[in-house]
């Protein structure tokens, strides 16, 4: 299989996590041992992505994930001078594939999920292109990667563009788009459209949702550049891919694995910790990771419902960053 070209998008600041989103860039909190970011790249190298951009927010995003993305000479021979060389080994491989940091300004007026192909369309050329979410996991109990599969499943349909969509309940409501197909050749799932839940949804059982996983030809991103602002001023990325797919096929593939979204703090529960995890950068996938802390942060007394609510987002905020696993999640 030829190598792809992959785009992140990695630019929220993350304000729900204030106070800890305008020290960390969202895409780089920790999840387990590891940043949120090392599992995407993770997954873009098992779709045998040779060039990755990851756009981000201007300023101190940009220069940590950088870092993050660079190797760094001096800290290793630190790391090895303290007998620290276990320590170190997770970053000590260099990344797989060739990496770029893309940044999106905020002195536009505009912003939105379809800011970052249009911010890398140079970079990108003309080559076929995976957008992915930085704000998300997608993990596979069989240390499979979907994005492989999506890859895989474009290539066997001959279809210009595909979508990896999870199947959620419908009967409540999804801050997730809901994405509406129809049969194509040889009975495939084509794409029609993503368009929010409403309540006319419940009754139907379950619903594909977006999860911001997409493999796109370069022929697309006259369409992000023609993105009109949405009702609340966003650009929305799953507009101009539904303008693409009026033109030509885009392939629905659902997922195997369990996705999650680090939209939200709250949007975990304290679980058990994962069995394994999978560096970008670790040549034996194979090979297991330390645990987190399993200690909970102390509770303090509060004088208000504001307060209170203030308290429960912080402690869940916490919980999310260190005893995060996808199989709890609840959307």
């Amino acid at each position: 299989m030829p190598g792809l070209t992959a785009v992140i998008a990695a630019a929220d600041v993350g304000s729900r996590f204030f106070p800890i989103g305008k020290t960390t860039p969202k895409c780089l909190l920790p999840v387990w041992s590891r940043p949120l970011l090392s599992y995407t790249v993770a997954d873009c190298i098992a779709a045998v992505a040779e060039r990755i951009a990851v756009v981000t927010a201007p300023g101190e995003c940009t220069r940590q994930v950088r870092h993050f993305l660079t190797p760094d000479p001096e800290m290793e021979r630190y790391f090895t001078a303290c007998g620290w060389q276990h320590k170190y080994a997770p970053i000590a491989t260099p990344i797989a594939a060739e990496t770029t940091v893309i940044e999106q300004p905020r002195d536009t007026g505009h912003y939105g999920t379809a800011l970052p192909p249009i911010c890398a369309a140079g970079w990108i050329g003309d080559d076929d292109f995976l957008l992915v979410s930085g704000d998300d996991l997608l993990l596979r109990p069989d240390q499979g990667s979907d994005l492989a599969d999506l890859a895989a499943a474009r290539r066997d349909a001959g279809t210009a563009g595909a979508v990896a969509v999870a199947v959620r309940p419908s009967d409540q409501p999804l801050r997730y788009g809901v994405v509406q197909h129809h049969s194509g050749t040889r009975a495939r799932p084509l794409m029609d459209s993503v368009r929010a839940w409403n309540p006319g949804d419940r009754g139907h059982g379950t619903a594909h949702i977006n999860i911001s996983r997409t493999l796109l030809p370069a022929a697309v991103l006259p369409y992000f550049a023609a993105v009109q602002p949405a009702v609340d001023g966003e650009l929305r990325a799953t507009d101009a891919i539904t303008a693409f797919a009026r033109d030509h096929d885009v392939l629905i593939q659902l997922i195997r694995g369990s996705f999650s979204t680090a939209a939200v703090p709250r949007a975990c529960t304290p679980p058990a910790a994962p069995s394994h995890a999978t560096p970008a950068r670790r040549a034996d996938p194979s090979t297991p990771q330390g645990a987190a802390s399993d200690s909970s942060p102390r509770r303090t007394a509060a004088s208000s419902p504001a307060a209170v609510r203030a308290e429960a987002d912080a402690r869940e905020a916490w919980l999310y960053l260190f005893t995060f696993h996808p199989g709890t999640l609840t959307l």
